[in-house]
């Protein structure tokens, strides 16, 4: 009996000792994302094609009420511009400064935000009127590449597998996560679009876009665009721009230089 007694103490002791070791030292760090077990694949069907113009380099991308917003980049060339979807037109357009690249834009209320690529400066427009309202400095270290929102904070890229929250008023990082898929971190992170609780993004030089977890950073869907950029002009750059109409749940998307714009359709890949 006592032998037995004595199996059983030391059998409680290893069970203790296990447990302990395995809260004390868990096998995932405290701040290792959790990557997603599952993704969504996607490919497209194209719903629509619209003129776009060729000689705008896109970095930014939105669409409300019907009205196309665009920023444009490389120096001497950088543009805020309001553009009619189904002709193409420009009716607005104002000019950055010669010695700066325009980057992402977002419409965060009633007011038209545009990031620089290497300035580490921004601008407020009146989404009405083009005004300059403000300009502000971000203090992200890395370069301004893509921008949207969520309706409370502006969502910034920069180039890497992170994306900030800025405080709208303070341009202050409030938040950030690292972007996750099965095989790691997610890199080269551009245009950026808020959608339904998700965030879509082109990933640079790539014919994909990713869907985003907004809280975790995991990649939760992937977008494969492979053979739209065969469709357009041949001295086209490479995909970029995501617009949404929440309205009427349509998607847009086009890219440097091309000279058209979609609506597609997305298709789950079986």
């Amino acid at each position: 009996m006592k032998r037995q007694n004595t199996v059983i103490i030391v059998f409680l002791l290893a069970a203790v000792i296990v447990f302990s070791v395995s809260f004390l030292f868990p096998n995932n760090t405290p701040n290792e994302p959790t990557q997603p077990q599952d993704s969504f694949y996607y490919t497209y069907e194209i719903l629509h094609s619209y003129p776009h113009d060729e000689s705008a380099f896109t970095q930014g991308l939105v669409i409300e009420n019907r009205i196309l917003y665009e920023g444009t980049g490389l120096k001497g060339h950088s543009t805020l511009r309001q553009v009619d979807l189904e002709t193409g037109d420009v009716e607005k357009q104002i000019s950055l400064s010669r010695n700066l690249f325009g980057e992402g834009i977002t419409v965060f209320k009633d007011k038209i935000v545009q990031l620089t690529w290497q300035s580490h400066i921004g601008f407020v427009y009146n989404q009405t009127t083009f005004d300059l309202l403000h300009i502000f400095n971000y203090t992200i270290q890395n370069e301004g590449w893509g921008l949207t929102h969520n309706g409370s904070s502006l969502i910034m890229s920069d180039g890497s597998s992170t994306l900030y929250f800025l405080n709208p008023e303070t341009f202050q990082i409030i938040n950030q996560v690292d972007v996750y898929n099965n095989a790691g971190p997610v890199k080269r992170l551009n245009e950026l679009e808020y959608i339904n609780g998700s965030i879509y993004a082109n990933v640079w030089q790539e014919d994909i876009i990713v869907i985003i977890n907004p809280q975790t950073g995991n990649v939760t869907g992937e977008i494969d665009l492979t053979g739209l950029k065969d469709l357009v002009n041949q001295n086209s750059d490479v995909l970029n721009g995501i617009a949404y109409d929440q309205n009427e749940n349509r998607l847009f998307v086009t890219g440097k230089l091309w000279s058209k714009l979609f609506e597609i359709k997305l298709v789950p890949l079986e």
